[in-house]
């Protein structure tokens, strides 16, 4: 099935420059954001902590919950809503309690300002600093070992500048993501470490694909320059590609929208990771190769 022709010649190097440019203030408007905010947010996966979630019957107000949690003396407090403006999640430090002790301790904290019989607690996790600590190295740890790989493999198959080709649009991908979880003030979780690798994959595919097809036409290059081969590879390719993103971005997006706001995160990093690796393995990964080629 083609939903594009094959025989499309569309210059894709020719717009080297603009689609650069354009990565560039993308990621550095990220990094950007990073920075200002003191790093990413951290879910309580990694940051350690106490979480509790409520429900309400009817919508509170979050400053009068502010109020309430005051005279428990639980330090530092973030407030929010999670998905509907009856649910509540209250982040604190973490406590040396037990946590049914500690859900019961804020839900009765609460009852001079709601009645009681109207919240339910429907969660409480906790999880101290130095588990948290640990999981944030294996997760890094996770992805390093995942992008080792990667190199290897495609040296294997390929040749090395194929491999530094594939990184670089993996790293772009990644900055990315992080910049957009950043802009928009989304915690980093262990899930969200699960899209990124499924991201790395996802995109990885796409590049490889194009990398064969680049390798195929260079055997019979004629008097095709490197860069017209390069076009030639990626529109012979295009087809297949946004056929494997479109259907893939069908089942995330009912994901993002329906699925709920557990996973809701987690189809976010899906969305943003196959729309940028679709391109970055249009526009970025090739780069490179064309690079690589005026080099030498």
């Amino acid at each position: 099935m083609k939903i594009i022709s094959s025989e499309t010649n569309f210059d894709f190097m020719g717009k080297i420059k603009m689609t650069m440019t354009i990565s560039g203030l993308v990621i550095l408007i990220g990094l950007g954001s990073i920075a200002l905010s003191g790093g990413l947010k951290y879910g309580i996966d990694f940051a350690g902590g106490t979480l509790i979630q409520l429900q309400f019957k009817t919508p509170p107000d979050i400053e009068v919950i502010r109020d309430g949690l005051k005279t428990i003396a639980l330090g530092e407090s973030t407030i929010q809503e999670f998905g509907s403006k009856r649910d509540i999640l209250i982040r604190i430090q973490r406590s040396e309690e037990k946590l049914e002790a500690v859900g019961s301790k804020v839900r009765n904290s609460l009852g001079g300002k709601f009645n009681k019989e109207d919240i339910t607690i429907e969660r409480v996790e906790m999880v101290g600093p130095k588990v948290g600590r640990d999981l944030r190295e294996k997760a890094l740890l996770s992805i390093l070992y995942a992008i080792i790989g990667i190199v290897i493999y495609i040296s294997w198959r390929f040749e090395l500048q194929y491999a530094i080709a594939a990184i670089i649009a993996l790293a772009h991908d990644v900055l990315v993501t992080l910049g957009a979880f950043s802009i928009l003030d989304k915690e980093f979780t262990l899930v969200i470490v699960a899209a990124f690798l499924a991201i790395i994959g996802y995109s990885l595919n796409d590049t490889i694909v194009v990398f064969d097809r680049i390798r195929e036409n260079l055997r019979r290059r004629g008097k095709n320059t490197f860069v017209q081969i390069i076009n030639a590879s990626i529109n012979q390719t295009l087809s297949r590609t946004l056929l494997t993103s479109g259907t893939t971005l069908m089942v995330v997006v009912a994901l993002f929208f329906f699925g709920g706001e557990i996973i809701h995160d987690f189809s976010f990093a899906l969305l943003v990771g196959i729309l940028v690796g679709t391109y970055s393995s249009i526009f970025i990964a090739s780069v490179f190769l064309v690079y690589w080629d005026s080099r030498r």
